[in-house]
């Protein structure tokens, strides 16, 4: 059973939450981390990159001058990539870069991440995170109160808007729920503090992961 610890807004003990080893895992998974991580960045990129080849250039096709007699090298017309503002050779052009990951892949490696922020000490579960107004302040003050700072990551239970609200004009720090939590976001921070109501979901959604056959 692994334990993890539970605080007031100010920071103090106020008991412990536990976890069963069976949910965790750590003999497999690390290469799916990396998949779910690199598919994650892929999907985000927009890749609309574009360059014009010559014929896509605007202009006439009158040769510049003529093929001989006057001393310079011969030459075509202005699109020409070996001209300033002509066309570009090998240039990006539109693509996708979304990669996908089948859901078992996907399952081992939540719990894999998971589980490693379980085991470094990463994650810290709150009974609540209220404010007594959606004020930046007061989200410093609560982070301050718990002895957190950026990055870090808050996952509650349900959509709270007076938590995003407060927290928009913080750098590294982001609030998600738990059902919508995803490998990438517990790879990158390394600090996470969950509420304890969320933390019973994020440990349904391991009990369902575990279920699958990955």
């Amino acid at each position: 059973m692994s334990k993890l610890p539970i605080v007031d807004l100010s920071g103090k003990a106020s008991g412990e939450y536990d976890i069963a080893d069976e949910l965790l895992t750590f003999d497999k998974g690390l290469q799916a981390v990396q998949d779910a991580v690199v598919n994650h960045r892929a999907n985000l990129r927009q890749g609309s990159a574009k360059t014009k080849e010559k014929g896509e250039v605007a202009g006439s096709n009158r040769k510049l001058w003529k093929q001989k007699g006057t001393g310079r090298a011969r030459t075509g017309f202005r699109q020409s990539p070996v001209w300033r503002g002509g066309g570009t050779v090998f240039g990006p052009k539109p693509r996708d870069y979304s990669r996908t990951q089948n859901k078992q892949e996907a399952r081992l490696a939540f719990r894999r991440a998971v589980s490693e922020k379980i085991a470094g000490g990463q994650i810290t579960v709150v009974e609540d995170l209220t404010l007594s107004e959606p004020k930046t302040r007061e989200f410093v003050a609560l982070m301050k109160g718990l002895e957190v700072s950026a990055p870090a990551l808050f996952i509650t239970d349900e959509v709270r808007e007076d938590l995003v609200r407060a927290s928009n004009n913080l750098q590294r720090v982001e609030i998600n729920t738990a059902a919508n939590l995803h490998t990438y976001q517990l790879i990158r921070y390394s600090k996470i503090v969950i509420t304890r109501k969320a933390m019973d979901k994020l440990e349904e959604r391991l009990r369902s992961a575990k279920g699958g056959k990955a």
